[in-house]
């Protein structure tokens, strides 16, 4: 196993990487206390080599890497991709790719919802993963030979599993969906932090523009304060502050001190007075600073049932298929499907998942698949029209 702490050392691994067809990469870092993640350890694996790469370590320059990243030659396979996909848009400046995520993989093979690491390469490698360094502050120096080898698994498990979920995906006419659920990983406002799109975050809890304007000003003044101080979010005021700003919309910071959720004191702080200017300025200009939020569509009444027919015909589907049935259709399609049929604008009704399912539940709500009990097990079936005698 080789750790990299030279500029030298880099530029060798980095030069044998080209003409590869892929690279298995995985961070390890510390978040605990600041905004932004603090990159402690970059893992990278390719068919040949493997390497751990110190970006702590002294003069060392990560270019090289960053530009392997970069490549649009090179896959770059990782696993529950979001968090290490953050680190490296900040680093590079813009969204490493192409991305293969066999989280996500995984669930197009009958893994389940976000299966784990160590559970999917006991799945498919039979290998019990020892996961007994999870906890270990990655910033400390030096590493023990424990912790560098617990790290390195995460990258050559991960080798090891690439190829045959890849040829499994393509023997059962699937690696299409995954390529497809790539796509919106490589959105670049997924890994970005805007303050003036902090509130989408949020849980929106009323639809009037005054609220709306509250609230996306009081999340904006939140993320400018907690990256310029680099700080978690919370430390700088709690989401229910947030909810209790944008309901209220205090004009003066006296009257900070009747909202329960903010901190005693806080009216007293230099900061206070920015965020209630903030937030009347938003309010006073509501029309066109609020976000522009379509009012929810009705609902007709009585959809539990309809629900859980879908509900029960989506889990035989997908059990069939060896599908997990989130990748296909979550709790909000299947609302909207009760209630709007080929109407509700979701997912499930376009591409591969209408294929799988989408189309078959149309045929539900039209009266045209039944679902029976068979001995113990529940079948679906088509209900023949029927025919003059």
């Amino acid at each position: 196993m080789q750790v990299i702490k030279t500029n030298e050392a880099l530029t060798a691994f980095c030069n044998a990487t080209k003409g590869k067809a892929f690279i298995c990469v995985d961070t390890e870092f510390m978040r605990e206390s600041t905004f932004y993640s603090q990159l402690c350890l970059i893992q990278a694996a390719t068919d040949t080599d493997e390497a751990i790469i110190d970006p702590l370590a002294d003069g060392l320059d990560l270019t090289p890497f960053l530009d392997v990243l970069m490549d649009k030659a090179i896959m770059k396979v990782m696993h529950a991709a979001r968090q290490d996909m953050e680190i490296f848009y900040a680093l590079c400046g813009a969204v490493p790719g192409p991305l293969f995520d066999t989280q996500i993989a995984a669930m197009a093979l009958g893994f389940g919802d976000s299966v784990g690491y160590m559970a999917l390469v006991k799945g498919r490698l039979d290998i019990n993963l020892d996961k007994g360094a999870r906890f270990t502050d990655w910033s400390r120096r030096p590493l023990s030979d424990k912790q560098l080898h617990y790290a390195i698994g995460d990258v050559t498990h991960l080798r090891d599993l690439y190829p045959g979920m890849v040829e499994e995906l393509q023997t059962r006419g699937r690696l299409g969906w995954v390529n497809e659920e790539m796509a919106p990983q490589m959105d670049a406002a997924l890994y970005s932090f805007e303050p003036e799109t902090a509130w989408e975050r949020l849980k929106v809890r009323n639809i009037k523009k005054p609220y709306l304007a509250a609230l996306k000003a009081a999340a904006a003044w939140r993320e400018r304060e907690a990256i310029s101080r680099d700080i978690p979010r919370r430390r700088v005021l709690k989401d229910d502050s947030l909810y209790d700003l944008a309901q209220n919309r205090p004009r003066d910071t006296k009257a900070l001190e009747r909202l329960r959720s903010i901190p005693k004191g806080f009216e007293r702080s230099s900061k206070a007075k920015a965020l209630v200017e903030a937030i009347a300025a938003a309010v006073d200009n509501a029309e066109d600073y609020a976000p522009k939020i379509e009012r929810p569509r009705n609902m007709p009444p009585n959809l539990g049932p309809r629900m859980e027919m879908l509900k029960t015909l989506l889990r035989l589907r997908t059990e069939y298929e060896d599908i997990a049935p989130r990748l296909v259709a979550n709790n909000s399609d299947i609302e909207q499907l009760a209630a709007f049929g080929a109407k509700a604008d979701i997912a499930a009704l376009k591409g591969w998942r209408r294929e799988a399912f989408g189309e078959d539940a149309l045929a539900m709500l039209a009266g045209k698949i039944a679902l029976r009990l068979e001995g113990r097990e529940v079948v679906a079936e088509p209900i023949e029209a029927n025919k003059d005698a």
